[in-house]
């Protein structure tokens, strides 16, 4: 099951973690950076999901890249928010150091996918 995936479950927690943070912005910032924010970092795991519900290795690599590209994203928002300090060092710290670990699994496992026969 898709539970099973440890890089869905890190992903999901990612998620959380940074939604919990961005409810309790001001409005203006919640529907600006926020709203990007949440919409980057929580498709990490829907494309993850996605990929996985397709049933073919190909198209749940191809997920995986999407995945990959949303935590990029991710990445250059949480930036965003810490330069106009809607996030603190120590929050902003917390998340990439999850998100640099989930960037490796995450590759890990598009690697394995690779490897794999129809």
């Amino acid at each position: 099951m898709l539970d099973d995936l440890n890089v869905f479950r890190i992903s999901m927690g990612i998620g959380n973690k940074v939604w919990n943070i961005v409810c309790k912005w001001k409005y203006f910032e919640r529907h600006t950076v926020g709203s990007q924010l949440i919409r980057a970092v929580d498709s990490i795991a829907s494309n993850i999901s996605e990929g996985y519900g397709r049933f073919s290795f190909k198209e749940n690599k191809q997920f995986c890249y999407y995945s990959r590209g949303s935590l990029y994203e991710t990445v250059v928002w949480l930036r965003k928010a810490k330069s106009r300090k809607l996030i603190n060092e120590d929050e902003y710290k917390e998340i990439i150091s999850d998100l640099k670990d989930l960037s490796i699994k995450l590759n890990n496992y598009i690697k394995s996918l690779g490897t794999r026969k129809e």
